[in-house]
């Protein structure tokens, strides 16, 4: 089974030369994720699995493809507990 992500409803992204903002507009709190955080975000929000993700990382940043796995699931984490980011299977 897949699970696809996408940003809760309630927040707003918005790209910087640093990465990207996100607002989550009803708790008024902000997020910020560097290019990194917003290329797997983006690659897992157009659909991507997490292994597909996770293999484009490694081999743009030269790092094990289980080093890749480990962030990105650290990052799915925080934007989880964040509710900042929704899945469906």
């Amino acid at each position: 089974m897949s699970v696809t992500f996408s940003l809760n409803p309630q927040v707003s992204l918005a790209e910087t030369d640093d990465g990207a903002v996100l607002l989550h507009e009803r708790t008024g709190r902000y997020w910020q994720l560097n290019t990194t955080g917003i290329s797997v975000l983006r690659s897992l929000t157009s659909g991507q699995t997490c292994e597909q993700a996770a293999q484009t990382l490694a081999s743009q940043h030269a790092i094990s493809a289980m080093h890749a796995r480990n962030d990105i699931a650290a990052l799915l984490a925080s934007l989880r507990s964040a509710d900042l980011l929704r899945e469906s299977r």
